[in-house]
């Protein structure tokens, strides 16, 4: 069951495309990780201090004025999962892990 979900077009002129890559920009794979981690402090009610990325898989790209949607659901061991989405393709999945009590 998806907890949280979020759509966001990526902005044609979001300055990682100046270097990733010239020419035929992609979006880099750390910038969905940056918007998966907001949204996850946004479900959590804070800082995610300790938590870990897990079994990330990038799988397919994405470039300037594509809307993605992100999912969060429940995960592993108290953790999230997550997955993007452009359309009916899949973009990128993986999971957050809290830290071990």
């Amino acid at each position: 069951m998806t907890l949280f979900e979020q759509a966001w077009r990526v902005p044609a002129d979001h300055p990682a495309f100046a270097g990733h890559f010239p020419g035929h920009p992609i979006v880099p794979g750390v910038v969905l990780l940056d918007r998966v981690a907001q949204m996850a402090q946004r479900l959590r009610g804070g800082p995610l201090a300790g938590w870990q990325v897990t079994q990330v898989k990038f799988l397919s790209p994405c470039g300037p004025d594509d809307e993605l949607v992100f999912a969060l659901r429940d995960g592993a061991r108290g953790g999230l999962a997550f997955s993007v989405h452009c359309g009916d393709r899949e973009v990128a999945s993986g999971g957050l892990l809290p830290p071990a009590p």
